[in-house]
């Protein structure tokens, strides 16, 4: 019977140690890593369609061309397990590969900066656990002179800033995690701040949003009519948690950022997100006069919008837009609906989508497609529509768009 009891304590044993890899982690560091590379969103970039967690090879789209995501399993050869702790800490945060090369910003350096050397050593120790996948990844699509990347010294000297995020004096413990996470881990700016030709920040913006893969990324600041202003604390954890709320649904690339990053987060730290994100200032003065001066009632392309709207839009978001909740996202008084590019908005309606489905919200409602339907004239009338109804304001869409949008779907969609 001892011996019984001795055996079963060396199987456990051996697997704690096997589970805390092979520079001698604990398991509660490991279980650390885990939720972080989660914040992080690793498997959202260095997972492929099909293909084993982290191994690579997803391509991610640039405005400069593609760049594929390496393999970061612990594999010797095409992975990251003859790394140092030192050659990742310094890839994460400073954009140097082992090799002395450097990274491009499609892998979020500039964001991941921010994170604490112990955060990203907690990663680390969580990634080598996971399985050592054999597989070859050349990361380097761009064409050249792009693919020069000895020229990515000189970005880095204009636009990289590095060093650790610092907490901001006279804010709460709760604001400055969010600030953390929203600033590092989560590069949430990666996204939704505007860039400049180069692909460098505009830091005077942050958060304005950005459009990017045939979306646009929205305004994410406090701004009440285009940004999460109008959405309380628990409007903002219930989107980052399910994927929906009364306002939105999470599609494109944020449905899957939801789905393998903040769904997973707890509640503590996704209201530490909304602490943070509602206190970011929205845009003022005559620039936001300007961007929400509503389409006239009476003007002619409204005129038509309406009786589309009426047609083919009514019966899921109401004759008011006001949506079902949690079901179908509310158009009136939605910033999404009244950002300042509306190129997500022109996407959906031609190409349809189908919003994320999150183990607390498991229905992901799809939208139709109407590119079959609408001509741009007509589209660029409904969509304008309802974007200057039920109280919402912003610029109204033209033919031109959304025969710009068209051509780009066709083409991602051959």
């Amino acid at each position: 019977m001892r011996k019984a009891v001795a055996a079963v304590a060396v199987v456990a044993a051996s697997t704690v140690a096997a589970l805390a890899g092979n520079n001698g982690q604990d398991f509660a560091q490991i279980e650390r890593g885990r939720y972080l590379a989660a914040a992080g969103d690793c498997a959202g970039c260095h997972t492929a369609v099909g293909g084993a967690d982290f191994a690579g090879g997803m391509a991610i789209e640039t405005p400069f061309g593609k760049v594929v995501a390496a393999n970061i399993t612990p594999d010797r050869e095409t992975g990251i397990g003859a790394w140092s702790d030192d050659d990742f800490v310094r890839a994460l945060t400073e954009g140097v590969a082992r090799d002395g090369t450097h990274l491009y910003p499609a892998m979020p350096y500039p964001y991941y900066t921010k994170v604490s050397r112990g955060d990203v050593l907690a990663i680390r120790a969580y990634l080598t656990t996971v399985p050592a996948v054999h597989n070859p990844v050349t990361s380097d699509q761009l064409p050249f002179p792009l693919n020069q990347r000895a020229d990515m010294a000189v970005w880095n000297k204009l636009y990289f800033h590095s060093g650790e995020y610092r907490p901001v004096a006279g804010k709460s413990a709760v604001w400055n995690r969010g600030g953390y996470l929203v600033e590092g881990l989560m590069h949430c700016g990666a996204c939704h701040t505007p860039k400049n030709t180069a692909g460098g920040d505009y830091l005077d913006r942050p958060l304005k949003g950005y459009a990017l893969q045939g979306w646009f990324a929205p305004d994410i600041s406090g701004d009440t009519r285009r940004g999460i202003g109008s959405w309380s604390a628990d409007d903002l954890v219930t989107y980052l948690k399910t994927g929906h709320n009364r306002f939105a649904a999470a599609t494109g690339p944020m449905a899957d950022v939801v789905a393998k990053s903040s769904s997973k987060l707890t509640d503590a730290d996704l209201r530490d997100v909304a602490t943070y994100l509602k206190d970011q200032p929205g845009l003022e003065g005559e620039e936001e006069a300007a961007q929400a001066s509503p389409v006239d009632a009476g003007n002619s392309q409204m005129q038509a919008g309406a009786a589309i709207y009426t047609d083919e839009c009514s019966a899921c978001h109401t004759p008011k837009g006001t949506g079902v909740l949690n079901l179908f996202p509310s158009l009136a008084g939605a910033p999404s609906v009244q950002s300042a590019d509306p190129t997500s908005l022109i996407r959906v309606v031609l190409g349809g989508t189908r919003s994320v489905a999150t183990d607390q919200a498991p229905t992901g409602p799809a939208m139709p497609a109407f590119a079959w339907l609408l001509d741009d004239r007509r589209a660029a009338a409904v969509l304008t529509y309802i974007r200057n109804s039920w109280g919402n304001a912003a610029a109204a869409v033209t033919a031109a768009q959304v025969q710009s949008e068209r051509a780009d779907l066709a083409k991602r969609t051959e």
